[in-house]
């Protein structure tokens, strides 16, 4: 097979580049197992062989697996087979995870060994027949699973076999879909977020050409799949053809033996990392002296974070991240150096300046585009922008928008607030709405606040984000008016089965009167001195 290029095969293609120059090298390590390209190729492509056979109609294949071998080889098969991935994330409910498989339509599941016990109970939900991949039948402890399944049809990888790319490779058109991802809806059902290959590989040229990434890197992989801070951490790596470290969930957030055991030169995650690696005192002078880039995403990055990790990195390279999945992982940077202390707002690092190859805007509330040092809500555009919400046409109206100034072309609302210094570094100052970052994970009030209505019978139920702890939300707590006679416990018993563990209210107050603010609208801040113990 000759070298390959991406208007051929995608985002894939940079991965088999690498198995071509590097088919030695190690690719992956996870679990305990170390696979080089070749091996981890092989097992991709055994993927796609059986997604080929089964002749699919659908545009996605959903993955059931978990940090394991299964996981990151069911991407690449799945990619390979010219369809893209659907991430079903085990550790969420039950229904949640089936309503995802559901809205994705897809009819190929591919089932990690680590997840067979969430299986069978999605399994006692499926009505519609599915192609379900396994990875072996010594996996399967007894026969439940085979009973349930009788209306599906199941394929068994027990052996890895060589197989011919080229045989099976499908050539792909960059405008389909690369994967389709789940953000938090505020009607309770989940927003589908398809992003195209043209749209990764955007995003992937421009971190690879920004940053000197290189074979010889070893990039830690700590974020679930189905949280779009993989995609940074998965395809640059196997892009230059480096080594894809993935740790340990119960490490995650204190990686410090990790880092130095595996010799990681790459570290990908969210700022939350940092801030509890610091309370750990994790953070010590030079206690990572061989990473080389230190890149933080998925929430605010505090300047006590960036100090402290320059301290304990001093050969790396600090780089804070802005973007949401419906702009591909990231479309901002700021690189921290010795005077990035100056340039902080309010403790928090700037988002910084725009990829070269994408272009921002700040509106006011009539889509006026703002001059320099206004602040109002940042918008996107570009070829990171995906083209919206899966099978949701209202919402995509309602937030890929144009904006006057700027004729036909299509913008992306964050709904973030910002201000732009005359030099072009942009600095985050929160949310217009109700939508925040919880743990890293981004989450619409609105879908709790309706979570709760429902099961306490009144429409005075509303959630904010609490604690914060260096200005970054840990949780959520919430505040019930009236309503039927509930106990704390069942309302959080009921939460559990719908909601993911980090949108789950941590504390639930009772309360008299809802407070409002003299527009009449239900005030947030006043609702923090109730936690306060100040009203």
């Amino acid at each position: 097979m000759g070298i390959v290029n991406y208007n051929q095969h995608g985002i894939i293609s940079g991965f088999l580049s690498s198995v071509e120059k590097y088919p030695d090298r190690q690719a992956l390590d996870v679990e305990s197992n170390v696979l080089t390209y070749k091996e981890l190729s092989n097992i991709a492509l055994n993927i796609t062989d059986v997604i080929t056979k089964f002749n699919s109609s659908s545009d996605f294949v959903s993955l059931l697996a978990y940090r394991s071998v299964t996981a990151f080889s069911g991407i690449l098969g799945i990619l390979a087979s010219g369809k893209g991935y659907v991430p079903l994330n085990p550790g969420f409910p039950i229904e949640r995870i089936y309503n995802q498989l559901e809205l994705s339509k897809s009819d190929i599941l591919i089932v990690g060994r680590e997840c067979l016990d969430v299986f069978v109970s999605l399994l006692n939900k499926i009505e519609r027949p599915l192609k379900i991949i396994l990875p072996d039948r010594d996996a399967l402890i007894d026969n439940e699973i085979l009973k349930l399944s009788q209306q599906h049809e199941i394929y068994f990888l027990d052996k890895i076999v060589d197989i011919n790319p080229d045989n099976i490779l499908q050539n792909i058109n960059l405008d389909s879909s690369a994967y389709l991802l789940f953000t938090s809806g505020s009607t309770g059902i989940p927003k589908g977020v398809a992003v195209s290959h043209s749209n990764v590989k955007s995003f992937v040229d421009y971190i690879c050409n920004n940053y000197t990434l290189k074979q010889t890197d070893r990039f830690s992989q700590t974020a679930d799949i189905n949280f779009d801070l993989s995609v940074l951490e998965i395809f640059p790596c196997w892009e230059v053809g480096g080594c894809l470290c993935c740790l340990p969930k119960e490490i995650v957030m204190a990686p410090a033996r990790y880092i130095r055991d595996k010799e990681l030169t790459v570290w990908v995650s969210v700022p939350s990392v940092g801030i509890f690696m610091s309370k750990m005192r994790l953070l010590k002078p030079d206690a990572f002296p061989g990473l080389r880039y230190c890149m933080f995403c998925g929430e605010a990055l505090l300047q006590d974070t960036a100090e402290k990790w320059s301290l304990a990195a001093p050969n790396s390279v600090i780089v804070n991240l802005y973007g949401p999945t419906e702009a591909t992982v990231a479309i901002t940077q700021y690189n921290w150096n010795e005077e990035s202390s100056n340039k902080c707002s309010n403790g928090i690092v700037p988002i910084g300046w725009t990829f070269s190859s994408q272009q921002t805007c700040i509106v006011d509330e009539k889509l006026n585009v703002l001059k320099g040092g206004e602040s109002g809500e940042l918008c996107l555009s570009g070829t990171q922008l995906t083209k919206g919400y899966f099978n949701n046409i209202e919402k995509t109206l309602s937030q890929f928008i144009k904006i006057p100034e700027y004729g036909d072309k299509i913008w992306y609302r964050t709904g973030d607030l910002v201000y732009q210094e005359s030099d072009g570094c942009m600095h985050y100052l929160g949310r217009i709405d109700n939508q925040v970052q919880v743990l890293g994970y981004r989450v619409e009030l609105q879908e709790i606040d309706n979570i709760l209505r429902k099961i306490t019978g009144t429409e005075l139920a509303v959630s904010i984000p609490w604690p914060i702890e260096n200005g970054v939300a840990q949780g959520i707590t919430a505040f019930i008016c009236g309503g039927d006679i509930i106990r704390k416990n069942e309302i959080i018993s009921h939460c559990e089965k719908v909601l993911p563990s980090y949108m789950i209210p941590r504390e639930i107050f009772f309360i008299d009167n809802m407070p409002v603010n003299a527009n009449g609208k239900i005030d947030r801040l006043e609702l923090t001195k109730i936690i306060n113990g100040e009203a």
